[in-house]
């Protein structure tokens, strides 16, 4: 490709105004409309005085932005260009919506939260988001360092990474046919210990979880910085699932070391899991169980004793010397979870389905539940990263609480846009879903009182942008 000019021939003017760069906000805010967004940001934000005025809209134009791209308070000047007056009433000024957020105390960061786990719920109603939740949703969680520049943001500090960030806490939920929500969000100072609040923040989860329709189990899931018998207990008593990664100490490589040699067998990856010792993909391994009872200190962990299933995974270390390999040596990663067990399924085998047999869950299953956890989450983080949490925009520390929770709120509100994009786009990624169908130009003209929207011959996804577009700008039902 090159060009079809000479430099001389060509020149720029920026003076069309009806000219948009994101026609596919059109769809997305319509069905944040149809969701209530800004009706219920008026009833449950409530900062006080003549700040927090029209909650309503200020939160819609942070959000537009930020499914448009924004990742930063200025950056959301984009939805204030060109056509986008005639397309959407209460656009706010980067510079209002700015002081908006500067209010924010973490008082007001809770609202956020209520606001964003009754958006999910309504979200849940009008579109397959969570399409599977009745039978098995899988509760995710984790948490990032984000690295920032500048000494003087709140909380910023040097965590386990090395680096100046603050430490985000989130869980998510994952149906078998979907893709991960964000349930619960929380910003925590960058040297945050990383078990800090994560059971306040986990009995949330669970209880969004279930408001937005996942009534049937659920799984969650976490690394060894979960391993906590307060939030272990917590979710056993809430009825849930608990699947974590339990660490090497003595009382767990004992209950490993006990296990016969003739109980490990041979398990074989579907996909190939990354050694993060050796950083080499995991094809084969070797899989056991036992039980072990955990948290039996009733100093350090009152009523928290629990005793459940500890899944072992060993692969084999074939690092040798010049001496060769005198016996065989073996690295070990455990899981501690209570999933019920069963054994009328080969532990050797993978099942294609996530949904939980009736008679239980066998050693490998439950493995493979454990090790999908990273490959969700994470997706979630990267995503976010790629988005409104490239950095995050304010030194205060409530303002940046209050920018995570709506980047959260948004992420859900995307997925719930492709969900209605058809098949192509439900399980796509969100920069994708933005680039096809969100950043589309366009022109907007009227006729007789009825807008249209006038958008470039030959776009590759004008199909799927447009069974979105008519989806949620189909007339409601009949009462």
């Amino acid at each position: 490709m090159k060009a079809s000019h000479t430099r001389g021939a060509v020149s720029v003017r920026f003076d069309d105004p009806g000219l948009v760069s994101h026609a596919g906000l059109v769809a997305v805010m319509r069905l944040a409309e149809d969701a209530g967004l800004s009706d219920l940001a008026g009833e449950l934000v409530r900062l006080g005085g003549p700040v927090g005025a029209n909650a309503g809209a200020k939160i819609s134009t942070i959000v537009a932005g930020m499914a448009a791209g924004a990742d930063s308070i200025s950056d959301l000047d984009l939805v204030r260009h060109g056509g986008m007056a005639g397309l959407f009433t209460g656009i706010r000024a980067p510079s209002t919506v700015g002081t908006f957020l500067r209010w924010f105390s973490m008082g007001h960061v809770a609202q956020l939260e209520k606001l964003s786990a009754r958006l999910l719920a309504r979200l849940a109603e009008l579109t397959p988001l969570l399409a599977g939740a009745d039978r098995l949703g899988l509760l995710d969680l984790d948490s990032k360092i984000s690295q920032v520049y500048g000494r003087g943001k709140d909380g910023a500090a040097f965590g386990y990474t090395g680096v100046l960030g603050l430490n985000t806490l989130a869980a998510t939920l994952t149906t078998a046919a979907g893709r991960p929500v964000i349930v619960a969000t929380r910003l925590r100072g960058g040297n945050a210990d990383t078990r800090r609040a994560v059971s306040s923040l986990a009995r949330r989860a669970l209880g969004t979880a279930r408001a937005a329709g996942a009534t049937g189990p659920l799984l969650a899931r976490g690394d060894s910085g979960f391993y906590v018998g307060e939030l272990i207990t917590m979710l056993a008593r809430e009825g849930a699932w608990f699947s974590i990664t339990a660490p090497q100490h003595s009382a767990i490589r004992d209950a490993i070391h006990a296990i016969t040699e003739h109980a490990w067998q041979q398990h074989t990856y579907r996909d190939p899991v990354l050694d993060p010792h050796t950083g080499q993909l995991i094809h084969t391994a070797q899989i056991a169980e036992t039980s072990h009872t955990a948290f039996t200190n009733p100093t350090v962990n009152p009523g928290q004793k629990t005793t459940a299933r500890l899944l072992v995974r060993r692969t084999r270390i074939t690092t040798r010397d010049e001496q060769g390999e005198l016996f065989p040596a073996w690295r070990y990663h455990a899981v501690f979870t209570n999933l019920p067990p069963t054994t009328t399924r080969p532990a050797t085998t993978e099942p294609d389905t996530t949904e939980p047999d009736t008679a239980g869950f066998d050693t490998a299953t439950a493995w493979r539940l454990h090790d999908q956890r990273s490959g969700a989450i994470e997706h979630v983080f990267a995503e976010l990263a790629a988005g409104p949490l490239a950095h995050f925009p304010s030194g205060l520390f409530a303002a940046n609480a209050a920018w995570l929770s709506l980047a959260a709120l948004t992420h859900n509100l995307l997925r719930a846009t492709a969900c209605l994009a058809g098949p192509a786009h439900a399980r796509t990624r969100l920069t994708t879903l933005r680039r096809r169908l969100i950043t589309i130009a366009a022109r907007v003209t009227r006729t007789a009182r009825h807008i249209t929207l006038r958008l470039p011959q030959d776009w590759p996804w004008a199909t799927d942008f447009t069974h979105l577009f008519t989806t949620i700008h189909a007339p409601p039902h009949p009462a």
